[in-house]
């Protein structure tokens, strides 16, 4: 890992918080000119510590009422099974995030859905299908306590 020091740490929480801040107001906010800022900034994006900046969107007002948490567990471990579970994965849009865990299940995913319907007919025409599957477990969240993208950046 790439050592960061107290003003890289203070670059990366304050992005954060902002990630359309300019560099003019990232090196008001650091006390330091707009260069040595700049070349920090993108040091930290060449270590690839900052992987990218994106719009943090609320799913509600999407019409995304429905989140879930679903636990997967396969019988097919093989290379062309994996490869194919991944791909789908990774092509389907209203899955969020997919870990590959520990304990009784291969897999836990989140996944994101208009409503109930529209969440069951996600689990027939998609997970249903992955390749391997022998057991879908789902938990839905009644009441998103926190969510959060931002890292604890420690020195």
């Amino acid at each position: 890992m790439p050592s960061i020091d107290a003003v890289d740490a203070h670059i990366l929480e304050l992005l954060q918080s902002d990630g359309r801040m300019t560099n003019a107001k990232l090196a008001t906010h650091l006390n330091m000119s707009e260069t040595p800022c700049w070349r920090r900034l993108k040091k930290l994006e060449k270590a690839g510590i900052i992987e990218g900046y994106q719009a943090q969107l609320n799913r509600r007002e999407l019409g995304l009422g429905v989140m879930a948490f679903v636990q997967l567990s396969c019988s097919q471990h093989d290379q062309a099974a994996t490869a194919e579970f991944q791909r789908i994965i990774e092509v389907t849009p209203s899955i969020l995030a997919c870990h590959n865990t520990t304990g009784e299940d291969d897999f836990l995913l989140v996944v994101v859905a208009r409503d109930l319907d529209d969440y069951s007919a996600f689990v027939d025409s998609t997970l249903r299908r992955l390749p391997g599957v022998t057991s879908i477990r789902s938990n839905l969240s009644l009441k998103e306590m926190k969510a959060s993208s931002k890292l604890p950046v420690r020195v």
